[in-house]
């Protein structure tokens, strides 16, 4: 399942559409979207790696943007909403929720920040800002720091290097997976203690 959705984002690559379904895919995931816009991204760099730095700017906004809808619906709907998020959003467990929440007396903009850089479902912190009413300012700028560094450091990397590092992906898609696994883990610990 997780090759097919993979491919389907990849195909956006090979449309002139592509640039906009980052757009709409980086806005989604901040909320409810699967898989992160890194793919797509990645994808489209490497088919135009000039324009990589332009691509990491679109996964920016679309991010960063849809960080706000995350937090609208936390703010407004989430009494409405928090049975299909637990039921069908990957890693959206009660127990995360909780916890996220609880992190966000500490140190907000670390808990944000950290989630925005790393593998660590970034939708659970958008949505969780909005429930526990932290202030829309702080989300937006721990979410403008971490998500523009980790997509204008892709951007960096596909620049430098560009196709290898698809075909890499491509042929590795399967590790990567587990790898991917292993860090979401390890993001959820780093959130545990990271604020203790």
């Amino acid at each position: 399942m997780f090759r097919r959705l993979y491919n389907w984002v990849l195909s956006w690559a090979n449309t002139p559409y592509g640039s906009a379904a980052l757009f709409v895919m980086a806005f989604a995931e901040s909320s409810f979207f699967p898989i992160p816009p890194d793919v797509l991204q990645i994808a489209l760099s490497v088919s135009k790696p000039r324009r990589a730095f332009w691509y990491a700017a679109v996964s920016l906004a679309g991010s960063v943007l849809g960080a706000v809808l995350g937090y609208y619906i936390g703010f407004q709907l989430w009494t409405m909403t928090q049975t299909f998020f637990f039921a069908y959003i990957p890693g959206f467990t009660p127990e995360l929720f909780d916890l996220v929440s609880q992190k966000y007396a500490g140190n907000a903009f670390l808990a944000v920040f950290t989630a925005a850089f790393t593998p660590i479902p970034y939708k659970i912190f958008t949505i969780a800002a909005g429930v526990c009413q932290i202030s829309l300012w702080t989300l937006l700028l721990a979410s403008v720091a971490g998500r523009g560094m980790r997509f204008f450091l892709v951007a960096g990397l596909m620049f430098a290097f560009g196709p290898p590092i698809k075909v890499w992906i491509d042929k590795y898609l399967d590790v990567l997976a587990i790898v991917f696994t292993i860090l979401l883990i390890g993001g959820f610990v780093i959130v545990k203690f990271l604020f203790a």
